[in-house]
């Protein structure tokens, strides 16, 4: 089964390419139409991520996105106040 985790949190997809294409197909087109009432811009990154399982040129902005936030939180992608305080 296709997962796509957010930090330590994972949301699964459909086992079936074709399901996850139009899902991902839908939500881009519902963010395109985000001035609409319901509909909002936020359908439009999600629905990128869930291409990005089957697309390589969106997994790999993907990927660069997410070592970018990496690289900008310090600590793991946690705030300073998730210090244990056992640093040497």
């Amino acid at each position: 089964m296709a997962d796509i985790r957010f930090g330590k949190r994972r949301v699964r997809l459909p086992r079936s390419r074709p399901v996850r294409l139009g899902l991902g197909g839908g939500l881009v087109l519902g963010g395109v139409l985000g001035f609409l009432p319901v509909l909002g811009f936020w359908m439009l990154p999600l629905g990128l991520v869930v291409l990005s399982v089957d697309s390589p040129g969106l997994r790999r902005l993907r990927r660069r996105g997410e070592v970018w936030w990496g690289r900008r939180r310090p600590f793991g992608g946690r705030g300073p106040s998730s210090r244990t305080g056992t640093e040497r």
